[in-house]
């Protein structure tokens, strides 16, 4: 199998093994929405943004280096995985140690022992999957995600919909979901965990926080870009602003599941091609399908939108609609930084990744305070979209030394085709949709070429006589 039929054939593993998972995480909107006020939603929307927020600062990042250093293979991987499992307990006791302050300053202080154990569980789980991921277990990878997410619906539903135990219910699902995949990677995926202080490594736990520590602070500015906004829609608008905006980002979360298929299969393709004489061109023939196809869904979704949304989601929340097609764009753009970020992990130079988060980061603070007041829960998305953007191009501009990745021309038509799709979602006009599904329908013209190599790539791989 050739790397471009592995990489794709990998990605088709991801997405079968975690499409399922996903839809069904997806489709907890409605009993998230029903079972939930705005201002509940808008509180459980903090807490999940405070954990994104803690989580690689607990951990150290440690789980970024599990994948690098089992890939290596340069090292036993359950040395990796022990040492690993015991920065984050070291990460858990200091942040015990300290969470007396915590209480003090974080917005939802009541439900910081939640918090904890949501940290706890999370990254526990986060670790044992990169790792059998970095084994090549990649079906058993996708599996835990759908033991995750099934796990999640079933206590969601019960703690929701059932007992209403409102907020607490929803942290409660998401801790159960989290140990339910541990103990299936665990179990399925036959780790070795051999506990003893004489496997604790100090030389290899330095030369790992080497490794992710730059990634820390990286995760904390992407957590700006991506979550930030939330605290200020909510100094400003109230936890009712903040559920319609909580909601709204579900929508483009689609796109980020997409990514997130493509993204784990990426990651082990770019690394095994490190030092490949042809890495720039298969980068640039990889990125070139890989965003043609996210803009084409990225239309798909704000031609449908209208339509999904009075489906989907309570009447109180449907116009959420309003402020999706920025994030949409920002998701795209998001994607496309992701891409070209898999660059400075490739080349073990982190710190690139954090140069540039840290630009990204500070432009989408800035945007929150100067928008956000002025225009609303608009302010938001459109900071998003833009500092997305920024974050895009300068990784383009700053990776050229790594990987020369060429950009297509029909990439820039087809941003202008969907910023044509967002004017006209705000028109109210009659023939919308039809509009709508004409431009979606050009944009399909335009990347027909693209579309028919892939089809064909597909063909390939499972065809007939098996050989995959």
């Amino acid at each position: 199998m050739n790397k471009y039929n592995k990489l794709l054939y990998n990605s088709f593993i991801f997405a079968i093994g975690n499409f399922g998972s996903k839809l069904l995480v997806f489709l907890l909107i409605p009993v998230y929405t029903f079972s939930l006020s705005t201002e509940q939603l808008g509180t459980v929307d903090l807490i999940t943004s405070t954990a994104s927020l803690l989580l690689p600062a607990v951990t150290f990042s440690i789980f970024e280096a599990v994948l690098r250093f089992v890939m290596d293979k340069r090292i036993p991987g359950h040395e990796i995985l022990l040492n690993a499992l015991f920065v984050v307990f070291i990460g858990m006791v200091i942040t015990i140690v300290i969470s007396p302050l915590l209480v003090k300053i974080l917005p939802i202080s009541e439900f910081l022992y939640y918090i904890l154990l949501l940290l706890f569980t999370q990254s526990i789980y986060t670790i044992l999957t990169q790792y059998v991921r970095a084994q090549g277990m990649v079906r058993l990878y996708a599996v835990c995600g759908m033991i995750n997410a099934l796990v999640l619906v079933l206590f969601s539903s019960i703690f929701l919909l059932v007992m209403r135990k409102g907020v607490e219910g929803y942290l409660l699902s998401f801790i159960f979901a989290n140990i339910a995949g541990s103990v299936v990677a665990l179990v399925a995926g036959k780790v070795k965990l051999y506990f003893h202080i004489r496997f604790i490594k100090a030389k290899l736990i330095r030369e790992m926080l080497k490794y992710s520590i730059p990634l820390v602070p990286n995760a904390l500015m992407w957590w700006i870009i991506g979550f930030s906004d939330r605290y200020v829609i909510n100094y400003f608008l109230g936890l009712s602003a903040n559920g319609l905006y909580s909601v709204a980002s579900k929508i483009p979360g689609i796109m980020n599941v997409v990514n997130s298929f493509f993204f784990q299969a990426w990651q082990m393709s770019a690394i095994e091609e490190a030092d490949s004489k042809e890495k720039s061109n298969f980068y640039s023939n990889i990125f070139h399908i890989f965003a043609i196809f996210m803009l084409i869904f990225a239309s798909f979704l704000i031609a449908n939108l209208k339509l999904v949304m009075s489906i989907l989601v309570a009447p109180n929340y449907y116009e959420a609609w309003k402020y999706i097609p920025y994030l949409l764009l920002g998701s795209v753009f998001s994607s496309f930084s992701s891409f070209f970020g898999t660059n400075y992990i490739v080349a073990k130079k982190t710190s690139g990744v954090l140069k540039t988060s840290v630009i990204g980061a500070m432009a989408n603070l800035g945007l929150n305070f100067v928008f956000i007041p002025i225009i609303g829960i608009y302010g938001a998305a459109i900071g998003t979209m833009i500092s997305f953007a920024i974050m895009w191009i300068l990784r383009v501009l700053d990776t050229k030394k790594y990987a020369n990745i060429r950009i297509n021309k029909k990439i820039s038509i087809l941003v202008f085709l969907i910023s044509l799709q967002i004017v006209v979602a705000y028109q109210n006009i009659k023939g919308e949709y039809l509009i709508q599904i004409g431009l979606f329908l050009i944009i399909i013209l335009v990347t027909n070429s693209e579309i028919r190599k892939m089809a064909r790539k597909v063909f390939q791989i499972y065809r007939p006589d098996g050989n995959h």
